[in-house]
């Protein structure tokens, strides 16, 4: 894959990533803002796992947006489409799917089934 298609790729998912992020920032204040207002009236384990949620989402973004970093500095390197496990290559097909793959498709694979 050719560098700027790769630049294209990472930088619609940081685009989506911190839009994401400013979206999910703005639903926590405004539900802030919303018990507030409803003091006394909340339920707190409506509360509590809303909270939970929220910090899960928040948890999963933020991880992305550092796989979104180690992209880009794999496309600087001039690593990136190349796994950094093996060094071998990623197919284009995988990276314009998933374009913050840092492996193969089997590696990751591996990977995810260690994981469990």
């Amino acid at each position: 894959m050719d560098d700027r298609r790769a630049r294209q790729l990472v930088a619609a998912q940081r685009q989506r990533i911190e839009a994401a992020l400013r979206n999910l920032d703005g639903e926590v204040r405004s539900e802030s803002d919303l018990e507030s207002q409803q003091e006394g009236e909340s339920d707190a384990g409506s509360e509590l796992a809303t909270e939970m949620v929220e910090n899960a989402l928040l948890a999963n973004l933020r991880a992305e947006l550092d796989a979104v970093a180690r992209a880009e500095a794999r496309i600087e390197a001039g690593t990136y489409g190349r796994s950094i496990e093996s060094g071998e290559p990623i197919p284009d097909e995988r990276l314009e799917f998933e374009p913050l793959a840092e492996r193969t498709v089997e590696e990751q694979r591996r990977v995810d089934a260690a994981a469990r």
